[in-house]
Order: structure tokens, then sequence, then C-alpha cells
């Protein structure tokens, strides 16, 4: 692949998960208006899509590089048993809530929010230096290749 086919494909995937980005600003911008139980329906959508995305990509994971895969797939199943444990003790907080109780579970889940946020966030940042890394080291290979050939 070309450095130019590279950031290309780079560039289409950043757009690509903008465009997802933006499209649940605007969602979580309309469910502020939504009923209770309209957002659960929501949530529990919006968990099925993510728990989707999460084991398409630790299938991908699988089938790359196992070099390369190794460390991103350690990552991917940490995530992915964090966010099954997220889940679970959603799940179990919704068998008792008394209001003191609601309460504790509401901020936990809000904090669990904001970490999923930043995680996103130093993730985009994880994956642009990837890509430019990628690049240099696409040139690298090139310029030996001229110099060897």
């Amino acid at each position: 692949m070309t450095v130019s086919d590279q950031l290309e494909k780079a560039s289409e995937q950043l757009k690509d998960l903008s465009v997802r980005a933006s499209k649940a600003g605007a969602e979580l911008e309309a469910a502020k208006s939504k009923a209770k139980t309209q957002l659960e329906q929501q949530a529990n959508e919006a968990r099925e899509s993510a728990k989707k995305t999460a084991d398409d990509l630790k299938a991908k994971a699988d089938k790359g590089d196992a070099e390369v895969v190794s460390g991103w797939a350690e990552m991917q199943n940490h995530w992915k048993d964090h966010v099954a444990k997220v889940h679970k003790d959603a799940d179990d907080a919704k068998a008792h809530r008394d209001a003191k109780h609601a309460e504790r579970h509401a901020e936990h889940a809000e904090a669990q929010a904001d970490d999923a946020v930043y995680f996103a966030e130093a993730a985009i940042e994880e994956a642009y230096y990837q890509v430019l890394d990628a690049a240099v080291a696409r040139f690298d290979a090139d310029e030996a290749a001229a110099k060897a050939g």
C-alpha cells in the first residue's frame, strides 16, 4: 500500500468516525426531551450496537498479524471485559433501587460515561499518531527498497 493510499484510507475512517460521533452527539441532545422508557430503549439499542462493534473489532484483531495485534487484542479484551462488567452492574442496580442506591448508581454511571468519552478521545489521538507513524515507516521502507534495488 502506498503512503497516499494509507493516508486516504485512514482519512476516510476518521471521517466516518467523526460522522458517527456527530450523530451520537445529536441523538444525545435530542434525548434530553425523551421519556424514561424511550431513553431505556435507546440505551438498549446503543448497548447492542456497542457490543456488536466490540465483537467485530475483536474478530478483526483475531485475524490480524499476531505481533501487531497482541497489544491491541489485549486492550480490546480488557475493554470488552470492562464493558461487560459495567453492563452487569447496571443490570444488577436496576433490580434494587432505593433513592440513595439510585443516586450512587447514577453518579457511578455518569462517571463511567465520562471515562468512556475520554477513552474514545485518547483512542482517536492514538489512531492519528499511529497513522502518521505508519506513513513515515512506509516512506522508510520505500527509501530502503530504492537504495537496495
